[in-house]
């Protein structure tokens, strides 16, 4: 690793430890030429699979896009962004078991969906609405029985 104060090509490792839950770890580094001390973040970079959309194009996965579409979905809902960026690394998650280097983006709005349905019904009604674009009163009433349907089984039992 090249120092960033002198730009010598030789530093040394002092201390390595975990960070970020384990996601990562932490470096404190020594310059060989100037002894400055600074420290580096490594982390594992996976491939995300690129996103086959419905018009036959190909996108580069956007997890930003992925995150304010769902914040969009729950404005002014009691969620927390802690738990919505939970949600987000699960599709996140997701994606990269498939294994493939290209997914629908019909799979991912409906994991989108799955994810929202936990978090809250409001917010997943409103994603359903667009996702699915809903034309009429009737289709919104459809969406809202077959959340309600679970619930009521639930309570006979």
């Amino acid at each position: 690793m090249r120092c960033p104060f002198c730009h010598a090509p030789e530093t040394k490792v002092i201390d390595s430890r975990l960070a970020n839950e384990g996601d990562s770890v932490r470096r404190r580094r020594e310059c060989l030429t100037c002894s400055e001390r600074f420290t580096t973040f490594e982390t594992a970079e996976l491939v995300m699979p690129r996103i086959v959309k419905s018009d036959g194009s190909r996108v580069p996965f956007d997890d930003q896009k992925l995150l304010q579409g769902m914040l969009k979905a729950l404005e002014k809902r009691p969620v927390s962004l802690e738990t919505i960026e939970q949600a987000v690394n699960h599709i996140k998650n997701n994606l990269r078991a498939t294994g493939d280097r290209e997914v629908p983006a019909s799979r991912v709005g409906e994991w989108v969906m799955d994810e929202l349905k936990l978090l809250d019904q409001v917010a997943y009604v409103r994603f359903a609405s667009v996702y699915r674009s809903f034309q009429d009163l009737d289709e919104f009433r459809k969406e809202i029985e077959k959340l309600e349907a679970p619930q009521a089984e639930q309570e006979t039992d």
